[in-house]
């Protein structure tokens, strides 16, 4: 089994899930347990899931929750996008570039390559910022 980037063998980082998803994980854990190394879903054979079933449940979940023209657009096309809109939203959102960095694993400033060009529509959040350090003063 493959560790994440960067971890050795028992790192972990603390990460914060919304409460009605840390329900449904728990609820999940408590039904059907781990799979191998502690991963959350398993195989039919109880060993490691394929890649190719997350890949077809995936595209099934996209056409299920998707219109024609989204489906048919590179929205959302791996599972792996999901952890991009989150990082774009945590960080439109207003959460501090230091903190979703060091919930996602990486440094700022690759953190900021990357997503700085999705950062938007914060100008008039940073100026009552600013203001409001400059009438504290």
């Amino acid at each position: 089994m493959r560790r994440l980037k960067g971890r050795g063998e028992g790192e972990w980082r603390r990460v914060p899930v919304a409460p009605p998803l840390t329900r449904i994980l728990r609820r999940h854990l408590e039904t059907f347990g781990t799979g191998p190394g502690g991963r959350v879903f398993r195989g039919v054979r109880g060993g490691e899931l394929a890649t190719v079933t997350y890949r077809r449940v995936w595209d099934r979940a996209r056409l299920a929750a998707l219109s024609d023209a989204e489906y048919a657009s590179p929205l959302a096309k791996r599972p792996y996008d999901l952890r991009h809109a989150c990082v774009s939203t945590w960080l439109n959102g207003g959460v501090p570039a230091t903190q979703v960095a060091e919930w996602v694993g990486r440094s700022v400033e690759v953190l900021l390559r990357v997503y700085a060009k999705c950062i938007e529509g914060q100008d008039e959040a940073a100026k009552r910022c600013i203001e409001q350090a400059l009438r504290d003063d």
